[in-house]
């Protein structure tokens, strides 16, 4: 029988250098897309799937990120004495319970590898999901519910969710080298190998791993003793290359529309993609964003 997928790493620790001078003084994790942070809506799919322990590994200057997760008494009594009902429930009624979230500090960015390796402690032996918040997916079921369904057809294994990209791309990315070349179009397909940011000519396909991993408690025997990788960075992705010879891999092509909200264009897409998305607020988006194209200049030239 395999065990149920209960806790989730929010790997939160970095430094947000593409978003300065916003980032300065808040994290990254912070910004909000629409009405909620990044952090928000990775929480929200985390507990679509069915986790039950949160565990976010921390940096400096993150301390927004342990408000944001506990009760705001200041701001409730204000509400409250106003009768702002509304207001009110959207600053309490989805906290997690309490003893639910845990905060561990990465004390140096020494990657991502590094960051999941802190949680170790908190992870224990059994298989766990990692989210990074800053890659936003658009689905009408979760990406991570998705793949925790997925898993039940696997268990025992690692899953990636992974996404076609265009082949001039691969530089960017982990890349699943795929085992049955037959079934490299399945939702499902298993890995023989994965490599880290190749070179377009080196890359063994265009299948990239994204910011969802569920993950066997080993990889934390590996990520322990691993040398630095890709940028001088521990990487995750070489860990997980390492386990495939005793561990099935799997990339999952999930359903849905990707953001990375690690860069300008994909956090600003994100934010037309999400308000569009809100039938009370869809209408006037339209005629605003019409009104912004027209006076952007683009329609002319086009």
């Amino acid at each position: 029988m395999s065990q149920k997928i209960r806790k989730v790493v929010f790997p939160v620790g970095g430094l947000g250098t593409r978003f300065l001078p916003a980032t300065k003084s808040m994290p990254k994790e912070m910004l909000p897309v629409v009405d909620k942070p990044l952090i928000h809506y990775a929480f929200e799919e985390a507990q679509a799937a069915g986790i039950e322990q949160f565990i976010f590994v921390t940096g400096r200057n993150k301390h927004p990120i342990n408000d944001h997760f506990d009760h705001a008494f200041e701001l409730q009594n204000v509400l409250s004495g106003r009768n702002k009902q509304d207001e009110l429930h959207r600053t309490s009624d989805w906290l997690p319970p309490a003893g639910s979230v845990s905060f561990v500090r990465q004390q140096e960015p020494l990657g991502l590898g590094h960051a999941v390796w802190c949680a170790r402690h908190i992870i224990g032996n059994e298989p766990f999901a990692v989210i990074l918040a800053d890659d936003m997916v658009l689905a009408d079921k979760p990406c991570l519910q998705q793949m925790v369904e997925a898993y039940a057809t696997v268990p025992g294994s690692n899953i990636l969710g992974v996404m076609d990209i265009p082949p001039q791309d691969t530089g960017s990315y982990g890349i699943i080298d795929i085992e049955n070349k037959d079934n490299a179009g399945s939702q499902l397909v298993k890995a023989k190998g994965l490599v880290e940011k190749p070179a377009p000519d080196k890359a063994p396909s265009t299948l990239s791993i994204i910011g969802r991993y569920i993950l066997q408690p080993e990889v934390f025997d590996i990520l322990g003793s691993q040398k630095p990788g890709a940028g001088g960075e521990i990487q995750l992705t070489d860990s997980i290359n390492q386990m495939t010879a005793k561990h099935s891999t799997y990339g999952y092509r999930f359903d849905g529309v990707r953001y990375d909200c690690g860069g300008l264009v994909g956090f600003v897409a994100a934010n037309v993609a999400y308000a569009l998305a809100r039938p009370e607020i869809k209408g006037r988006m339209v005629e605003e964003l019409e009104k912004v194209y027209e006076r952007s200049g683009v329609a002319q030239k086009k």
